[in-house]
């Protein structure tokens, strides 16, 4: 590949879009293309990670990518030695999140493999045990996340504080509050990727020694011997079936269909048997309703617990289709049994000593698999839900006070500059002097929001850079699904015949008719049947895939939310196909192939 013809755009070449010049400034700079680092940076190739940052960031939300792509590169490089597979490098440009893989030198990967297998080993080993902890430590973090709060100062400090000999005021808890949520976020991050490479890890080996064994097997082969997955992340779906199926055997379905969540649920109290489906209600909010419709990765998800009318109106859907004949269970026995019958056939033809190392593989990749899925319940969901309900709190109250002029304006600022303006709300009142960001923060955040505004009306590239002649990294091609032939259909110089081709996702054949989605707000245009496709999916969209035929999105590998959750619900699904959502629309017929990976537009 000739260098000096990029395949993708420098960074340092693209424009921002109308009213975004002044982007870079409302960043922090390490997640900038620093201008002296030109010659370094377009020497990497850098991916687009739009199946997790599918929007640009408000300044605030970098957070999450900030922690996120630490935590996921630690325990990689530094705690496990995995060794292909250092972190990943992220930058943002024109607001949007880019990754560049860090690869291991050939060279050292060797000497990696006896600590990693230390490492990795014990957890392995203590699986179950050290799994049970982990959860106490999620749990317990969240409890500390929940006691948070914020309240505004006082005009004098409470008497009591005073003759106890305290001598120390609100603020002291002020900035301790805002500290400890930050430092709790940042702890859940850690937990969230202690157990999560290794489940990958587990699995790539295991896939690993079946090619060995068996070349021309399909990748979906091998996906479905891991399939049937009892994951907690199915959870808040199964409690919305339960209280479908409950409210049709109650009598109260009809009441639930009336109006707003407490025109319906006062309905449902009036009857007989309201109070026990009440009561079911009540108790499948807590804490399965701690549940988000996009990802957790936004200051702007929308949490079920916060907004019942999510639930609610799952609920009236899965009661419609139940009243209809439907079943809305996912087919766990139909996938257990054709997870059964592969896995037997292909050990059949192996011999003695391959059907023991097999068995030892396939046994630990299904031990470990389902954190895979069930960590995003309590981190992504759960716990980092908490947390950007206590940070909504602390923008309202400061919005109150006069530092922006809507109530979610503190998300226009870094995390850093948020601790400068609690000092300065602190230091105005313990001098007995006007606060000073008044007059700065309200215009400076509605500059802010025109931006990001803006940065939103243009989609980002897909990559940059020139890519490597091969990508062999495996959590780069498992879980992002960046493989060399994506990124050749990405420049478009692997058209074919005019279909769009992905990866096989699903396995499965269907015809039906395309509704394109590009966010969670537009579940509800969904209709039974129909094939959705989309930029990425989240978890959270599990209550509408009992509804669809078919799934194709943009970005995502094998091991991408999109694709276990099809398995598991026994959809086709297409991933990475790179610009599905683009040039397919709604209304048109598609053929949707998951055993080969490829999506025709029939008319």
């Amino acid at each position: 590949m000739d260098a000096k013809t990029p395949v993708f755009p420098s960074p340092y070449d693209v424009k921002p879009p109308k009213g975004a010049e002044d982007w870079e400034g409302i960043y922090p700079y390490y997640l900038k293309f620093q201008p002296s680092r030109r010659p370094i940076e377009d020497r990497k190739f850098w991916f687009c990670d739009s199946q997790h940052w599918p929007m640009p960031f408000r300044p605030f939300d970098c957070i999450m990518v900030d922690f996120a792509a630490k935590c996921l590169g630690q325990y990689n490089t530094r705690h496990l030695l995995v060794p292909p597979a250092n972190g990943v490098d992220y930058r943002i440009l024109n607001g949007y999140v880019y990754f560049s893989p860090i690869a291991v030198e050939p060279s050292e990967i060797e000497a990696r493999v006896p600590q990693f297998l230390e490492r990795a080993g014990h957890y392995f080993g203590n699986w179950n045990d050290l799994l049970a902890n982990w959860k106490k430590k999620v749990l317990g973090a969240i409890d500390e996340l929940e006691a948070i709060g914020f309240k505004e100062l006082p005009d004098v400090v409470d008497i009591e504080a005073v003759k106890s000999g305290k001598g120390l005021d609100d603020t002291y808890d002020l900035f301790n509050a805002y500290d400890d949520a930050i430092r709790l976020c940042y702890k859940i991050w850690q937990y969230h990727f202690e157990f999560l490479n290794l489940g990958y890890a587990a699995y790539l080996d295991f896939f690993g020694f079946v090619k060995g064994q068996f070349p021309s097997i399909p990748d979906q082969a091998i996906a479905k011997m891991v399939q049937g997955v009892d994951s907690e992340l199915f959870r808040p779906d199964d409690e919305l079936k339960k209280l479908s199926k409950l409210a049709i055997e109650l009598g109260v379905a009809d009441a639930l269909k009336t109006g707003s969540v407490d025109e319906a649920l006062a309905a449902v109290a009036k009857l007989p048997n309201g109070a026990k489906w009440i009561a079911a209600w009540d108790g499948a909010k807590h804490p399965w309703f701690n549940f988000t419709s996009g990802n957790g990765f936004y200051s702007t998800d929308k949490y079920w617990i916060d907004h019942l009318d999510i639930p609610l109106s799952y609920i009236r859907d899965y009661v419609s289709r139940l009243e209809s004949g439907d079943d809305i269970m996912r087919p766990t026995a139909r996938l257990i049994a054709e997870r059964d019958r592969i896995t037997a056939e292909y050990r059949e033809m192996m011999d003695e000593e391959a059907k023991a190392v097999f068995d030892q593989k396939l046994g630990l990749s299904r031990v470990v698999f389902p954190y895979v899925e069930d960590h995003n319940f309590y981190i992504e969901h759960w716990a980092i839900g908490v947390f950007w309900r206590k940070m909504r709190q602390l923008s309202a109250l400061l919005a109150k006070l006069g530092f922006w002029r809507e109530d979610d304006g503190m998300f226009f600022l870094t995390r850093n500059e948020v601790r400068d303006v609690l000092w300065d709300y602190s230091a105005a009142w313990g001098v007995g002097a006007e606060l000073r960001g008044t007059d700065y923060w309200p215009g400076e955040v509605a500059r802010r929001r025109a931006i990001v505004d803006a940065l939103a009306a243009q989609p980002p590239l897909p990559a940059l850079n020139n890519p490597p002649e091969v990508i062999t990294e495996p959590f780069t091609i498992m879980l992002w699904g960046i493989t060399s032939e994506a990124v050749k259909r990405w420049t478009g110089a692997d058209d074919g015949d005019g279909g769009l081709q992905g990866m096989a996702g699903s396995p499965g054949i269907v015809e039906g008719v395309a509704r394109v989605l590009r966010s969670p707000d537009q579940l509800s245009e969904l209709k039974k049947g129909e094939i959705l496709v989309t930029p990425v999916t989240a978890p959270s969209w599990a209550p509408v895939f009992g509804k669809i035929a078919a799934a194709v999105t943009d970005i995502g590998g094998m091991m991408s939310h999109a694709a276990i959750v099809c398995r598991e619900y026994g959809l086709p699904a297409v991933t990475g196909t790179g610009n599905a959502s683009s040039k397919i629309k709604t209304g048109m017929r598609l053929r949707v192939d998951g055993n080969t990976g490829s999506v025709h537009i029939l008319g």
